[in-house]
């Protein structure tokens, strides 16, 4: 994107900076040499001198030319911010990804910058654009309906080509050529469905989200177990969901559901948020757990644990992947890679009191 060309200068001054060890008062490139060695308008220097004296790295003086303002030391701690770009934060796992990631970069005396975006296209773009505007020497991004094409494509190839790191954590856009650190949603969703039917259950239907990949995958790996079972008519009454429906799900779909829970015996859920949801509707409809049903979850949240029948589900790493997803950022920064570093958690199985043992 044309308007973000100035952001590659401004590294690159930096940079030059840091490496030339200039110090406060030194004088700096002049824009006709700025135009030259990037071979591009004075405008696009303009901007990123502006940039960088809105940061005092440098000072203007009107007749006198460029200087350095701040020097080496206010390069880098100008440059040791962070930001972090999370779909959701208060409840779930969400706070213990999050905390994870911030206390590997304060350890390492990064700042970081947090932006929710609450799964919305829109609000990612926002995010983004206010990332870079700040100047953030890398990301950490969960990325928002993973599984629909995404019109930020360009803001990341852009972040790409100005050489601005980047980590997904939990999921990342199938086109995306960055890094990522997640728990493998394929492997824990076969785990769930193995489970069920070493419990001795042959008839097993899902609930899973359509637009984010952590639902394909998921249910990738509910599919595959079921192949593997002979169970190949497993898919024929998986209910899908959407982001834009999932408070309402049970409300409006009330009907399917009850036909679901009719003709099967078990359930797999996209993640315990849901599966406790169907705990509660099952209250409500008479329908007993896991006597007359049995539900299993995934992510180990801290109410699978406490609800009304604890839940069986697959344990996140939950910290450790925020910690992760902060150290590998932090190998990308230091080595000046652009080669992905990826990092996928085994699922562990925790078994509760939502299943019954046929």
């Amino acid at each position: 994107m044309e308007e973000y060309k100035y952001l590659t200068i401004v590294e690159w001054a930096k940079k030059y900076i840091a490496t030339e060890q200039l110090k406060p008062n030194d004088r700096f490139l002049t824009e006709k040499e700025l135009c030259s060695i990037h071979n591009v308008s004075r405008q696009t220097v303009r901007q990123a001198l502006m940039r960088l004296e809105s940061e005092n790295i440098i000072s203007r003086v009107r007749g006198s030319g460029t200087f350095v303002k701040g020097g080496v030391a206010a390069v880098q701690n100008q440059s040791r911010n962070i930001g972090v770009i999370s779909t959701y934060f208060s409840d779930y796992i969400f706070p213990y990804i999050v905390t994870g990631i911030e206390r590997v970069l304060n350890e390492a005396g990064y700042a970081m910058q947090l932006a929710i975006t609450h799964n919305q296209v829109a609000e990612e773009t926002q995010a983004l654009n206010s990332m870079l505007a700040h100047g953030v020497q890398g990301l950490i991004v969960e990325p928002s309906k993973s599984a629909l094409p995404n019109p930020n494509s360009a803001l990341y190839a852009e972040l790409k080509k100005n050489n601005i790191p980047v980590v997904f954590f939990n999921a990342k856009y199938p086109w995306a050529d960055f890094s990522c650190v997640a728990m493998d949603d394929k492997a824990a969703g076969k785990l769930v469905t193995d489970h069920l039917f070493s419990c001795g259950h042959s008839r097993i239907s899902g609930i899973f989200s359509l637009d984010d990949i952590q639902g394909h995958l998921r249910y990738s790996g509910f599919m595959q177990s079921c192949l593997d079972h002979d169970s190949p008519s497993a898919e024929d009454d998986v209910l899908w969901f959407s982001t834009a429906e999932k408070k309402t799900l049970f409300k409006y779909r009330e009907q399917k559901i009850l036909d679901m829970l009719d003709r099967y015996t078990a359930i797999v859920c996209y993640n315990d948020k849901i599966a406790i949801e169907l705990l509660q509707f099952c209250k409500e409809h008479g329908i007993s757990v896991p006597d007359d049903i049995s539900i299993v979850g995934i992510d180990d949240s801290k109410m699978s644990s406490i609800c009304d029948v604890p839940l069986t589900t697959v344990h996140h790493p939950h910290s450790k992947l925020g910690e992760c997803a902060a150290e590998t950022l932090l190998k990308l920064i230091n080595s000046h890679s652009d080669q992905p570093l990826n990092t996928y958690f085994d699922p562990d199985l925790i078994e509760r009191k939502s299943v019954k043992k046929n």
